[in-house]
C-alpha cells in the first residue's frame, strides 16, 4: 500500500521546502540534510528492488546515504500519477492525475496523461497550486531541468507548473545537462533543481529490465550522478529518487481481453495500463464479479468506491469521481492484462502500474557534494 502523507514521492518537495523556506506547515519526514542549494533528480524506473540487485553496476548510487524510512509511489504506479504527486506535493485523489490514461473531467473521453490526447485545460484537470509554486512564492529560485519538448507539454503545465525551465536537446550528453544543473543552481539565495532523466524507463519497456541493455543504461544513470557530485559547488545536496520500479512480463502471462470471451461485456471503457486497468460501467458489481471469476488469484478486482474507502488513493476529492474506473484492476506477481485497441502496449516487455514491492517501493539517496559518497 502507499504510505501517503508519511514517505511517499508526494512528500519529497514538501520536505525539501522546510529547510529552503522553513514555515510551522513544512516538515521533514525523510530528515534530509540541510543545504542552500538541492539538485533532485528523478530517475523514472528505477524501483529500489531494481536498483538494490543491480547495485555493482552502480557504485555511486549504491554509495549514497539513504533516508531512513521506506518510500512509495502512488497509486497507480506510473509516470504520470508519479510525477503529478511529486510537483503538486498531494496524492492522487487530490490532483485527479489518475494513471496513464483515464477519463477525462469536461470531455469525458479517455485521455492520455503523458501525450495529452484527448485531455482538458491542464488547469482544469489539475487546479490546485504546485508544492512548486508555493517554493517560487516563498521566494525560492525553482528550475525544471528536462528534454526541450516537455516545457509545454500538457503534464508539466497541470502538475509540474513554478519552474523556470531549462531544455535539454541532447539527452545523452552528460556534461550538458551538469551545465544546465549549474546554471539553475547559480543564485546567491536558496534553489532547487528538479531534473528529470527518463532513458531507464524506456529501455525497461521496450528490452525489458532484466536485460544487459538496462543495466548499461543503469550504469550511464550512474556517471550522470557521479558528475553532479563532482562538478556542482559546496553547499549542494543531491537527492536521487523515482517515480516507480518494474518487472518483466513472459508472453505467456498476458492475457488480451479480445481473447476472452464475455470479458468486455458491460465494459463502456478499458484504460490504465496492462498492470493496473481502470474499467468504467454503470454495472460495477456485476463486471467486478466477473473478472474476478476470470481472473482468479492472477489479479485484485475492486469496485472504485472500495478504492476510495480503502484509502488507495489518499485523501479524496469526491468531485474526482468521474476520473476514477468503477471497477479496479491490479494484476498480482507477473500477469497483465492486454488490449489490442493499444497497439503500442502489445510490444511490452517491461511493465509497472500495479501494488507489488518491486513496482511500489522507491529509492530516496542523497550525497552533500564535496563529500565522497563511498
Amino acid at each position: 500500500m502507499p504510505r501517503h502523507g508519511v514517505a511517499t514521492v508526494a512528500e519529497l518537495v514538501p520536505a525539501i521546502g522546510s529547510h529552503l523556506s522553513p514555515g510551522p506547515s513544512r516538515q521533514d519526514p525523510f530528515e534530509l540534510p540541510a543545504a542552500s542549494h538541492y539538485v533532485l533528480l528523478l530517475v523514472d524506473g528505477m524501483g529500489e528492488q531494481l536498483l538494490d540487485a543491480n547495485r555493482g553496476l552502480a557504485p555511486q548510487l549504491a554509495g549514497m546515504d539513504r533516508v531512513g524510512t521506506s518510500v512509495t509511489c502512488a497509486v497507480p504506479s506510473t509516470t504520470a500519477t508519479s510525477l503529478s504527486c511529486l510537483g503538486t506535493g498531494a496524492p492522487p485523489g487530490r490532483h485527479g492525475v489518475m494513471g496513464y490514461t483515464f477519463r477525462s473531467p469536461v470531455g469525458g473521453q479517455i485521455m492520455n496523461a503523458l501525450s495529452w490526447q484527448h485531455g482538458d485545460d491542464p488547469r482544469v484537470v489539475q487546479a490546485h497550486p504546485t508544492a512548486f509554486e508555493d517554493l517560487v512564492s516563498a521566494g525560492v529560485a525553482v528550475t525544471s531541468v528536462g528534454p526541450e519538448r516537455f516545457e509545454r507539454s500538457g503534464l508539466t503545465r497541470a502538475s509540474l507548473r513554478g519552474p523556470a525551465f531549462l531544455g535539454v536537446r541532447d539527452e545523452n550528453d552528460i556534461d550538458w545537462r551538469v551545465d544546465l544543473v549549474r546554471q539553475a543552481l547559480d543564485h546567491d539565495g536558496p534553489s532547487l533543481c528538479y531534473l528529470y532523466e527518463r532513458s531507464l524507463d524506456h529501455v525497461g519497456h521496450g528490452q525489458g529490465c532484466q536485460s544487459p541493455a538496462w543495466q548499461r543504461r543503469l550504469s550511464w544513470v550512474d556517471e550522470m550522478v557521479q558528475a553532479l557530485s563532482e562538478e556542482l559547488d559546496a553547499d549542494t545536496v543531491v537527492i536521487v529518487t523515482a517515480d516507480h520500479g518494474m518487472i518483466d512480463i513472459p508472453q505467456d502471462r498476458r492475457i488480451v481481453v479480445e481473447d476472452v470471451p464475455d470479458m468486455m461485456t458491460g465494459v463502456d471503457a478499458i484504460a490504465g495500463e496492462p498492470r493496473f486497468r481502470s474499467l468504467y460501467t454503470r454495472h460495477p458489481r456485476e463486471v467486478a464479479r466477473r473478472w474476478s471469476a476470470l481472473l482468479g488469484d492472477r489479479g485484485w478486482v475492486i469496485t472504485g468506491d472500495q478504492a476510495i474507502e480503502a484509502g488507495l488513493f489518499g485523501r479524496w476529492d469526491p468531485a474526482l469521481r468521474p476520473r476514477l474506473g468503477d471497477v479496479l484492476v491490479a494484476m498480482r506477481r507477473d500477469w497483465a492484462v492486454m488490449t489490442r485497441t493499444v497497439a503500442q502496449e502489445m510490444r511490452l516487455i517491461g511493465m509497472h502500474g500495479s501494488l507489488t514491492p518491486a513496482e511500489m517501493t522507491i529509492p530516496v539517496r542523497w550525497l552533500r557534494v564535496g563529500s565522497p559518497a563511498w
